[in-house]
């Protein structure tokens, strides 16, 4: 269930530019993603940082391509949303010695100190590439395969979510009993 909440908005938003172009698309994803942060909120009586970034950027740029009649906006939301993720883990690890991904996940998986770090570098390098990927793909190629890249392009989360899942999974034994889960009340 969880899964295909995750994917309706950009299914929805695939089917309505296939139907309609990227204005009527743009327009659905944004009603999508509302939708969608509104079962989010209903089942777990809270939003992530990330679901609540999300809404902002696709709510914000979705805005800007309607008003502007540009699609360019709409197209560069991935990118904009990956490198802010890359910096926030960056800069959260390397300036303020604090672990975000510890800290969201570190309640539900215990894991050594040393793997919580190469998982947040692993996800700021993913993050990057990503952003770099999509950023190129907007920049030069039609919307047509832009479109298409957005919907094949999920291969890349789903080869990078298997490939840390098994890194993890290496780990989980090495984790101390009764580890520290992170998360001391810091927000998320």
């Amino acid at each position: 269930m969880r899964l295909l909440l995750d994917f309706f908005p950009i299914l929805l938003f695939f089917i309505a530019y296939k139907w309609q172009g990227i204005y009527v698309g743009t327009a659905v994803l944004m009603g999508a993603t509302v939708v969608q942060m509104a079962i989010v909120w209903r089942l777990d009586r809270k939003l992530s940082t990330m679901h609540k970034a999300t809404l902002v950027l696709i709510l914000l740029f979705g805005a800007l391509t309607l008003a502007l009649q540009d699609e360019r906006f709409i197209k560069w939301k991935p990118t904009v949303l990956y490198a802010a993720m890359a910096l926030a883990l960056a800069v959260a690890l390397w300036a303020y010695h604090k672990n975000f991904l510890k800290i969201m996940l570190g309640g539900q998986i215990a894991l050594p100190e040393p793997v919580w770090q190469r998982l947040t570098l692993a996800w700021v390098g993913y993050c990057l590439f990503m952003a770099a990927l999509n950023g190129y793909v907007a920049a030069y190629f039609s919307t047509d395969a832009w479109m298409d890249f957005k919907l094949w392009g999920y291969v890349f989360p789903v080869v990078f979510i298997i490939g840390q899942g098994l890194y993890i999974a290496r780990h989980l034994s090495e984790a101390p009993q009764g580890a520290s889960s992170g998360t001391s009340g810091a927000p998320e």
